[in-house]
């Protein structure tokens, strides 16, 4: 059996990490014009900047919940049955590898890589973003961001995520809101080609009603709950 699971923000929710549309949501703080776009960052490199540095000590304390636990061991019982989980997540911590997960595909980018902006290489780096760092691959300074998809920027792996969204038998979408595009759309795509589809969420998302099952509660409770089912039925 093939899956194809996208997590968004709710499933670390639990593990202290900021969701980012709910009410009190990361961009109900701040103005993402200016700490999550292009032209941001052209404006004031500092505030964006301290804006992630913020988020990449927050990460650095946040432990994997339940939810990633449990992806972790379906990823692996899925191998030993044949199988393959295809884990797409629009989230740009690394709570999925943590939790073991060996294959994660970060269609937003992680927040633990840095990126020269001026020539686009990357590199490992969960310390502070400084305007003073000299990329490695190009000499220059005064380019280091992180490594996220900004608003207004092309995500990731695209053509990777629709081959795996093709050839799935399950498409599962856990903490998302289901208004950013284009993975809210993925859930339209699965079952116009009779991919069975379910959500597993807080509450109900913006697109719940595409779904085929919906599965409701905390992501610690739930996702474990609806793990144990699946392999059962395997």
């Amino acid at each position: 059996m093939k899956v194809f699971v996208l997590t968004g923000a709710g499933v670390s929710a639990e593990s202290g990490l900021g969701t980012f549309r709910d009410k009190d949501g990361v961009w109900t703080k701040y103005d993402l014009n200016e700490v999550a776009t292009p032209q941001g960052f052209a404006r004031n490199p500092a505030l964006v900047r301290d804006f992630y540095n913020a988020r990449r000590a927050n990460l650095a304390e946040a432990r994997p919940n339940a939810a990633h636990e449990a992806l972790a061991r379906l990823e692996a019982d899925l191998a030993k049955r044949g199988g393959e989980l295809f884990l797409c997540t629009q989230n740009v911590d690394d709570l999925h590898e943590k939790a073991g997960c060996r294959r994660v595909i970060h269609m937003h980018g992680e927040l633990a890589v840095t990126r020269c902006h001026h020539c686009e290489a990357t590199w490992p780096d969960k310390g502070p973003l400084k305007p003073d760092t000299v990329c490695a691959a190009c000499a220059r300074d005064g380019g280091a961001r992180p490594h996220v998809v900004w608003f207004g920027e092309i995500p990731l792996f695209m053509d990777q995520i629709e081959d795996a969204l093709s050839a799935a038998d399950l498409f599962v979408s856990i903490g998302t809101s289901g208004s950013v595009y284009p993975a809210a759309g993925f859930v339209a795509e699965a079952r116009a080609m009779g991919i069975a589809t379910c959500e597993i969420n807080l509450e109900p998302s913006a697109n719940a009603y595409v779904f085929d099952e919906k599965v409701y509660g905390p992501a610690t409770e739930v996702v474990p709950a609806w793990v144990e089912r699946l392999l059962a039925r395997l």
